[in-house]
């Protein structure tokens, strides 16, 4: 499989990958595919199949969600990673042939990226490990706000925040975000004092693009559902 049409976004949180591939879809003309775009697939799948994925789905009550240790959301995380890229690579078969350029802020895991395309179309994004876990709830995103109110609702909310960023911590862990900056593809590292539109810059000369608007319509595929990443 080669995706020459699709470029994508990969690295840890907060480094500005949605954000980006947001721009570029509108600046290009391009297909943007969000974070979770995959999401929706989700009504139809079978548990059995997508265990992780469906956890969410079918979950009764949401405070089971905060109370996991550490150690089981890692491994959820881990798990619904694995199960994403099946669904990307789903739907990313049938975008790549609309002719149009495809912009991906991607689940899919290095190893992947370098079987399917070229190095110059895949482009990572990192922030320091500690501000997804120091910021996390800081953002005013739905989802996230969701799961603040699960934690003050706790007979012990301090307890259960730390709890909870201690599982922030596992995922954003200094090994994680060394396995990015180290996997071969080019790197971008979030910087406070640039702009977005100088962002933008490096990132269009990351990927090789001319910086020129093409014609067309920004075809946005919405993140319906939103889970802890």
């Amino acid at each position: 499989m080669r995706y020459d049409n699709v470029y994508f976004i990969t690295g840890t949180a907060y480094a500005g990958k949605s954000t980006m591939v947001k721009l570029l879809a509108g600046k290009y003309g391009g297909i943007l595919c969000e974070e979770n775009y995959h999401d929706r697939l989700l009504s139809g799948l079978d548990k059995a199949e997508f265990p992780y994925l469906t956890y969410t789905r079918d979950l009764e009550d949401w405070h089971d969600f905060i109370r996991r240790t550490p150690e089981e959301y890692r491994e959820w995380i881990d798990g619904v990673s694995r199960e994403c890229e099946i669904l990307e690579l789903r739907l990313l078969d049938d975008l790549k042939t609309e002719g149009r350029p495809v912009f991906v802020d991607t689940n899919i895991s290095i190893e992947t990226l370098k079987a399917i395309t070229e190095p110059g179309h895949v482009l990572v994004m990192l922030a320091d490990p500690q501000i997804s876990v120091r910021r996390f709830f800081e953002r005013p995103d739905r989802e996230k706000q969701f799961l603040y109110q699960l934690i003050m609702e706790e007979a012990d909310p301090e307890q259960a925040m730390e709890n909870y960023r201690r599982g922030l911590m596992l995922i954003n862990s200094p090994e994680n975000y060394d396995r990015y900056l180290h996997s071969g593809f080019q790197v971008i590292i979030r910087d406070e004092n640039r702009s977005v539109a100088q962002t933008l810059e490096m990132v269009e000369k990351a990927f090789g693009l001319t910086g020129e608007r093409t014609d067309g319509t920004e075809k946005q595929i919405q993140n319906k559902t939103g889970r802890s990443s």
